[in-house]
């Protein structure tokens, strides 16, 4: 069993801001393939950024890409979401989740706010 939890969300102003933290236990950190999504308002949860066991990234789509930098620091059991030129669209409760490599998404956080308002 994996436990995930999540910190970081806030309220910024456009332009601005965040990173997201995902503390991971019960699992060895180095064989887990971690992963942001997010749910806005009176939407589906949508897939953000993933980064393998093994290194790769990859990111949703062109709305997310050169402004989100998805992260980890295998010594800290952790993983990151850096998320810069926030715009009022990227408002939503963030999720971290995780698989065991390639395998289903089966391990979630309890999720974060994140607000992006003037």
């Amino acid at each position: 069993q994996v436990q995930l939890v999540e910190s970081g969300g806030g309220l910024v102003q456009p332009g601005g801001s965040l990173r997201l933290s995902c503390a991971a236990s019960g699992r060895p950190f180095n064989t887990l393939t971690l992963a942001w999504f997010r749910q806005a308002p009176g939407k589906d949860r949508e897939f953000v950024a993933q980064m393998r066991w093994d290194g790769p990234t990859s990111y949703s789509t062109d709305s997310v890409k050169g402004r989100f930098t998805i992260s980890r620091d295998n010594a800290k059991n952790t993983g990151y979401l850096q998320m810069n030129s926030l715009k009022p669209e990227d408002t939503g409760v963030y999720y971290c989740s995780a698989r065991i490599k390639l395998g289903p998404f089966d391990y979630w956080g309890q999720g974060t706010q994140v607000t992006v308002s003037s």
